[in-house]
């Protein structure tokens, strides 16, 4: 008996991969290639594993970037450089990208996947999408993890996250603190907020036409402009192990891991 054929992934779901040139603590980060493909490639072939994503497009604001991903066969658009966050850059790629295609088959949800997680896991983003689309009140939906053995919840560069209780779980806040405080000992473990986002198509541009926000200020968290404004954002509860790429030592250590599954 023939195997069954693969699922087809849903049209309506786009991911967009921001990938910026000139990181501060990590210059040419998306084309750095000690393992025999550029950095954002392992990313885009992660992606493309994930059953919920239909297409996919990378966002960059570098030519270089951008010929490099066209070089190895998918597909980009140039944004422009001045963009405040990520969010604004994702809404400008998505209407690029719709210029070309005909109202059917605009998307309805985007996710956001980062271009320094070369090791996303598929199965994640599809819950992603799944959690957003049960929850019809909310406009966008994010991640929740418990923290790795070898993570350590006070470093400011780790995000966390509180979430509010029942079927439909939901943001409270994100703060680069180690939140909530345990005052009384009773053993509540801080939540790790994975950036990780998916969000209603019609949502981008309401969310970058929104003014930034004290919160969002103080903490460095475009994510908190939502909340700020009273826009829900629902939360999948899942457990992430793999780790953004922010500095070359961290990078050093996924060229190590490659090396080692290939051997292994």
């Amino acid at each position: 008996m023939p195997d069954s054929p693969a699922p087809v992934p849903p049209p309506h779901v786009l991911a967009v991969i921001p990938a910026r040139y000139g990181s501060t603590r990590f210059p040419g980060k998306p084309l750095a290639n000690k393992t025999g493909k550029y950095l954002i490639q392992h990313v885009v072939e992660r992606v493309r594993l994930a059953r919920a994503v239909g297409r996919i497009v990378v966002a960059t604001d570098d030519a270089r970037v951008f010929d490099a991903v066209r070089g190895f066969g998918a597909q980009a658009c140039l944004t422009r450089a001045d963009h405040p966050n990520g969010t604004s850059r994702i809404a400008e790629a998505v209407v690029l990208l719709e210029e070309s295609l005909p109202p059917e088959a605009r998307p309805r949800v985007v996710v956001n996947v980062q271009g320094d997680e070369p090791e996303v896991e598929p199965g994640v983003i599809d819950a992603l999408v799944a959690g957003l689309e049960a929850d019809p009140g909310a406009p966008m939906a994010t991640l929740a993890s418990a923290f790795a053995a070898d993570e350590d919840p006070s470093d400011p560069n780790i995000v966390k996250i509180v979430v509010s209780a029942g079927p439909r779980p939901r943001a409270l806040y994100f703060s680069r603190s180690w939140i909530p405080f345990d005052r009384d000992h009773r053993g509540v473990r801080p939540l790790k907020h994975p950036g990780l986002y998916a969000y209603r198509r019609e949502f981008l541009p309401r969310y970058v036409a929104l003014s930034a926000t004290p919160l969002e200020q103080a903490e460095q968290l475009e994510q908190l402009r939502a909340l700020e404004h009273g826009c829900a954002i629902a939360v999948v509860r899942a457990d992430v192990a793999y780790h953004g790429i922010d500095t070359p030592v961290q990078y050093e250590e996924f060229v190590r891991r490659c090396a080692a599954r290939i051997r292994g």
